[in-house]
């Protein structure tokens, strides 16, 4: 009997045991679980669309800032080269014009008021009024200039073909600065100078200078002008001074800053 009660007895604390046992493992567990789903750093981790969104448009405003200062940096050598590129050409231009216009004498490099004409680096001005050959003088000297002095055979054709255009008659011509008043036969332009017979242009028919005139003075200014339609350099003639003609004036060009443009002609 006693050995019976012995054996419940054991049976019993033993089962209670392992149920206590249970208990406690199950509360222990339940004890956890919660702790562990409460920790800041598990929660932190997460990862949620949001913080994903936040995370790729960090990355592409930080990649487009990058870009732009990229940008940025090469735009500015691009300019920096072009306005070196600029500044060269134009210094090249400047220099290259310069030297064309005083090469060729280019006529838009010199520039003459309005009424005359360039040619050669000189102003030339061709009058409507005829006036004897002193007061035609006085006229051009008004102007700051004197009667034309012709110095080549390119500036006597330039003179001829304008003058010719000019002419309404045979006798409407036009005084130059060629003078033989001081002494008879001894030819002096306005400025002095006598005059060099190779670049004379006398009339051959009749043979000028003659020095026929009914002036008593006789014919010591020049005149030059052919209408005839087969032109001919040599269209000097000689005059009393006192016949009223027209004229040419001369002086140079103006100088001052150049009116070139780049490669003109």
């Amino acid at each position: 009997m006693s050995g019976a009660d012995d054996v419940v007895y054991s049976d019993v604390k033993f089962t209670r045991a392992r149920e206590n046992a249970n208990s406690t493992d199950e509360i222990k567990t339940s004890r956890t679980q919660p702790e562990l789903a409460a920790s800041p750093h598990q929660a932190g981790s997460k990862v949620t669309p949001e913080r994903v969104a936040v995370v790729v448009l960090s990355l592409l405003l930080a990649a487009a800032l990058i870009a732009l200062g990229f940008t940025f940096y090469k735009n500015n050598q691009i300019m920096d080269c072009l306005n070196k590129m600029t500044n060269e050409n134009q210094t090249l231009e400047r220099n290259l014009t310069q030297k064309s216009c005083k090469l060729v004498q280019d006529e838009s490099c010199l520039k003459c008021a309005s009424g005359w004409e360039h040619h050669g680096g000189n102003c030339y001005y061709f009058s409507d009024a005829a006036l004897t050959w002193e007061t035609s003088r006085d006229q051009c000297q008004n102007k700051g200039a004197d009667l034309v002095k012709i110095d080549s055979s390119e500036e006597q054709e330039f003179l001829e073909q304008r003058v010719r255009e000019k002419m309404e008659n045979d006798e409407d011509r036009f005084w130059i600065g060629l003078t033989d008043s001081e002494k008879e036969g001894t030819w002096l332009w306005t400025d002095g100078s006598p005059l060099d017979n190779s670049l004379s242009f006398w009339n051959p028919e009749p043979k000028e200078p003659n020095n026929i005139s009914d002036d008593p003075d006789g014919e010591d200014c020049v005149r030059m002008g052919e209408k005839a339609n087969d032109p001919d350099l040599k269209c000097w003639f000689d005059k009393s001074c006192k016949v009223p003609s027209r004229y040419i004036c001369e002086k140079a060009a103006g100088t001052g800053r150049p009116q070139c443009v780049f490669g003109s002609s």
